[in-house]
């Protein structure tokens, strides 16, 4: 285990880096949306985008639906819009909570030395064997 964060150029390679991937799926779904909309709504392509960024941003429906396929799609859109939203905050998120905990662990570690390292289940069980010591 290293004692040491990422070095500045790293860190910001790892944030471009998830920066990357949620710009990917942004357009994967974006996409996805669109052919939704194009399909079960018979929307022209520039009106499903328009739809599938409205929806894909929580700000509803711009075209009114008036097939059963396209309102049955458009309700399983926005709930994946929502889950879509939490997913994409984590990825970005990600990398700063990560260096925020490591820092805070390696501050922890040179305070108190090996008693801050974590233990794993079968570190635990190892020294409860040892020891006799049920609980570890």
């Amino acid at each position: 285990m290293t004692l040491e964060l990422l070095s500045p150029l790293r860190f910001a390679l790892r944030l471009l880096r998830h920066l990357g991937w949620a710009i990917l799926l942004t357009l994967v779904s974006l996409t996805v949306g669109a052919i939704g909309y194009h399909v079960t709504a018979s929307l022209g392509w520039l009106d499903s985008y328009l739809n599938a960024s409205m929806i894909l941003t929580g700000m509803g429906p711009v075209a009114s639906l008036h097939t059963a396929a396209a309102k049955l799609f458009a309700m399983l859109y926005a709930l994946y819009s929502g889950v879509f939203f939490v997913s994409v905050a984590a990825i970005l998120i990600y990398p700063v909570m990560h260096r925020l905990l490591r820092k805070v662990h390696i501050e922890a570690y040179k305070a108190h030395g090996a008693a801050a390292t974590p233990r794993t289940e079968t570190q635990v069980a190892r020294n409860a064997s040892r020891s006799g010591d049920p609980i570890g």
